[in-house]
Parts: C-alpha cells; structure tokens; sequence
C-alpha cells in the first residue's frame, strides 16, 4: 500500500502543556482509518498537529511523500488535505451555497462544476441551497461541513467526532456518507468517540491514551479485542 499521510513521533501540546508524546500513525491510499481513545487522550491534538492548527514540537509529518510539519493550514489545504473540526465548521450566516463556495475558494476554475458534484453527494443540502446555515439540524450542519470539505477535491480528509450529539439515525446516515466519499477516492483519518461505530467501517485504528500509541490494528480485529474491549468499548 501507499502511505498518503504518515506521523512519526509527533510531539505537541498547547502552551507549555505536552498533550502528545511522540505519537505516530499511517494512513494508506483508499483506506479509513479511525483514532479512538478516552477523553484527554489526544485525539484531536493529533488532528490539529497534523493539519498546522497547532505547533509539532517533535516528530514529523508527511503527505504523499512531502514533509508538511509545520506548514500553516492553507499550506496544507493546497497540498491536498481537508479538514472537518467537530465544532464551530460551518458559516451559519451564510447560505449553504456560500459555504461550499467559501470551502473552494482557492479553487482556479471549475468551481460551479465541482459544486454541482458535491451538490450530487448531499441531496438534502443541495435542495436548500440559497438558505442561510443557521436553519440546518445539527446533522444537516455536519453534512454542509463534509460537503465544505470535499470542494478541492481531497486526497486526504480529516474528521473530528463526525457524529457528536447527532441522533442514531443521523449518526448512520453520517457515516455512511463518509463511507461514500472513502469510495470517491478520499483516505480518511477519522477521530471518534463513538468506537464500535467507528470500528466497525474503517479498515484500521489507532487507540490513543495519555497522549500516546497504545494500540494499532485492523479495526474489525479490535472489537474482539478482549483488553480493546475491557479498557475502551465498555465490554
């Protein structure tokens, strides 16, 4: 396989504060990969130290060969990587055809033909298009997010608990569109609290504790995991 992001011994943290101690991760070309852990764990510090949202302090990380650490966030953008925070990830006084405008705008051309691409991905935005964000459910807004981020056509996408206060069924639906969009050709590194859901669709996973690597696998390997289960799956 091909690594199209690799970490390697990442350090971080904020201020003074060290929240990652040396943690690495690979994602490979077409493959979901999932980051779990408990609280504090340093899930998405990991998230924020890969896409230039805070400073690596140690360590290195590459995409599709090229070392990015550091590099700011609009950098990286460009280099073909997007990036879903779990909060605050849509512009709610805007309408929900200027957000995904505003997530193209370094776009040179083919922007209307890439909106009306993404616009086929999520028919429940595409038919409120001239509405202002604010009006959309909580699943809705997540779904204006993904669609945000899919318009420079990534290589990479990164998600920050997708699923967070959605109900069960907006949940599966959330899911499943990201399982579309890995079928589109995006690799997705997927931070979730939401284990078992997380588990159960990704090929691989990082379990992180205490800022560090504690376990790594193949997803579906992990959910039989007896210490996985005990310690993170409330088995």
């Amino acid at each position: 396989m091909t690594a199209v992001l690799e970490a390697k011994r990442v350090v971080s943290g904020y201020g003074e504060v060290e929240i990652l101690h040396g943690v690495s991760l690979t994602l490979n070309e077409n493959e979901i990969v999932a980051v779990i852990g408990p609280n504090g764990a340093g899930k998405s510090t990991l998230l924020k130290a890969v896409f230039g949202l805070v400073s690596v302090r140690g360590g290195s990380i590459h995409l599709m060969g090229r070392d990015i650490t550091n590099l700011s966030p609009d950098r990286i953008v460009q280099s073909g990587m997007s990036y879903v925070p779990q909060t605050e990830n849509v512009f709610p006084s805007l309408t929900i055809n200027e957000n995904l405008e505003m997530g193209g705008f370094v776009r040179r051309d083919g922007l209307r033909d890439r909106l009306e691409r993404v616009y086929g991905l999520f028919p429940d935005i595409a038919s409120r298009r001239g509405e202002r964000a604010s009006r959309l459910s909580g699943g809705q807004r997540q779904m204006l997010a993904l669609a945000r981020a899919l318009m420079l056509d990534p290589q990479v996408l990164l998600l920050d608990e997708p699923s967070a206060s959605l109900s069960p069924k907006m949940v599966d639906s959330i899911f499943e569109k990201i399982a579309e969009i890995n079928r589109g050709g995006a690799a997705i590194l997927l931070v979730e609290q939401n284990a078992r859901e997380a588990l159960s669709f990704s090929n691989r996973a990082y379990v992180l504790a205490m800022g560090e690597n504690r376990f790594e696998g193949e997803a579906k390997g992990m959910l039989d995991n007896e210490e996985v289960g005990r310690l993170y799956l409330g088995a």
